[in-house]
C-alpha cells in the first residue's frame, strides 16, 4: 500500500451519527475503502463546533499521534474551531479539510458568535493544503474566508438509488419532511405556514433526531400545540435506512424550509423517490432542485411559504408536473461510487501537487 493510498479521517463525535454531514463522509470513508485506500477513522471527541476542554485535549492527543506526512481529511465541523492545532501542526501533516457548509452560516448565533466562529474557520482553512466542499455553492461562499479556487474541489453527496414513492393514496396529502430538529432547518417557520391551511387535508411526517438541539425540539412540539396541529403534524424522531425508506414511500411531497444547506442529500433522495419538492433558495438548494421539480421560496418568508404549500395542495396538475420534473431528475443525480472517485482524485491530486501552505 503506498503513500497515496494512504489517510486518516478526523470526525467530531461518532461517525455512525445519523445527519447529513456523517452519512457523507461514512460513505466517503466507505467509497475510499472499495478503492483500496487504507483510511484510518479517529473522533475528536464531543460536542464540536463548541468543544470542551476535554475535546480539545482528545483533538490534541489525537493529532500528535499522527505519523509526519500524513494525509489527514477533518470534517468541517471540528477543523473550523481548531485553527492552533492546524498551524501547530501544518508544516509535518497534510491537512484536507471536508467543509459541508461554513460554521458562521448556521441558523441562530448572535453576532459575536457568527463573527468568532467566521474568524476562526478563515484562520484555519489558511493551512489547510485542499478544500473539499459538497457544493458549488459552499465553494463560492469560501472566497469570503480567503480560500482560493485553486485550493478548492467540489465533490457533491451521492445519492443512494431509491423507487418511486408510491404515494398516500388517502385524501389528506401527506408532505415529508427529513431533517435534524435544529434551528437552521426552519420547522417552526413551517409550522406557522401550515397552520394557515388548516382548512386543507393534509398531514406532515417529520423524520429527524429531537436531540441534537433539545431546546429547539421543545419550542417545536410546543408551537405544534399551540396551533392546534398534534393530530395531523407527526414527530418521528431520528429513523433507520428502513424508517426512513417507508415514510419516503408513503409521501406525496417534500417540503424543507431550511435557511441554509450546504447541499441538502435529503431534498436529492426525495428526487430520488421523485416526489415534489417545496423548499428555499438557501445556500446549495438551488444548485440541488432543479425547476422543473420544485418551487423554491425565499428563506425565512412565511407568506410565500404558504403560497407554496397552499398551490401544491389545490393544484394536482400542477403537483404531478413537479412530480414530472423529479423523476426526470433522479436519472442525473451522481451515486456514491462516483463521488468516492472525485473525492479519491481530488486527495491524491492534493497530496501529489499542491503547494503547502
Amino acid at each position: 500500500m503506498t503513500g497515496e493510498s494512504r489517510c486518516s479521517f478526523l470526525v467530531p463525535g461518532e461517525l455512525g451519527t445519523r445527519t447529513g454531514g456523517y452519512t457523507y463522509d461514512r460513505h466517503i470513508v466507505e467509497g475510499l475503502r472499495a478503492r483500496y485506500w487504507a483510511v484510518e477513522v479517529l473522533s475528536l471527541g464531543e460536542g464540536y463546533p463548541a468543544p470542551a476542554a476535554a475535546a480539545l485535549a482528545r483533538a490534541a492527543g489525537v493529532v500528535e499521534g499522527l505519523a509526519d506526512g500524513a494525509l489527514v481529511i477533518v470534517d468541517g465541523l471540528a477543523y473550523g474551531v481548531l485553527p492552533e492545532l492546524a498551524q501547530a501542526h501544518a508544516q509535518r501533516l497534510d491537512w484536507i479539510a471536508l467543509v459541508h457548509h461554513p460554521l458562521a452560516l448556521e441558523t441562530g448565533l448572535d453576532a459575536s458568535r457568527r463573527q468568532a466562529l467566521f474568524d476562526s474557520e478563515r484562520r484555519a482553512l489558511a493551512h489547510a493544503r485542499g478544500v473539499i466542499v459538497t457544493s458549488r455553492s459552499t465553494a463560492r461562499a469560501l472566497a469570503d474566508f480567503d480560500v482560493e479556487t485553486t485550493r478548492i474541489i467540489v465533490v457533491e453527496p451521492g445519492t443512494e438509488p431509491a423507487p418511486l414513492a408510491t404515494g398516500s393514496g388517502g385524501d389528506a396529502l401527506s408532505l415529508l419532511c427529513v431533517a435534524t430538529v435544529t434551528p437552521r432547518k426552519g420547522h417552526a417557520l413551517l409550522i406557522e405556514a401550515l397552520a394557515g391551511l388548516k382548512d386543507r387535508a393534509w398531514v406532515l411526517h417529520c423524520a429527524g433526531s429531537l436531540a441534537m438541539d433539545p431546546a429547539c425540539a421543545s419550542a417545536l412540539t410546543q408551537a405544534i400545540d399551540a396551533r392546534g396541529l398534534r393530530e395531523r403534524v407527526l414527530l418521528h424522531g431520528e429513523q433507520d435506512e428502513a424508517g426512513l425508506r417507508t415514510l419516503y414511500d408513503k409521501a406525496d411531497a417534500f417540503v424543507l424550509s431550511s435557511f441554509h444547506e450546504g447541499y441538502g442529500m435529503a431534498l436529492a433522495e426525495a428526487l430520488a423517490h421523485g416526489l415534489p419538492v417545496i423548499s428555499t433558495r438557501a445556500g446549495a438548494i438551488p444548485d440541488t432542485v432543479p425547476e422543473a421539480a420544485g418551487l423554491l421560496v425565499a428563506p425565512g418568508n412565511v407568506v410565500e411559504l404558504r403560497a407554496a404549500l397552499q398551490r401544491l395542495m389545490d393544484d394536482a396538475a400542477w403537483r404531478a408536473q413537479l412530480g414530472a420534473g423529479a423523476r426526470a431528475a433522479r436519472g442525473h443525480l451522481p451515486n456514491w461510487a462516483q463521488s468516492s472517485a472525485r473525492f479519491a482524485s481530488a486527495l491524491a491530486g492534493f497530496r501529489r501537487s499542491a503547494a503547502r501552505p
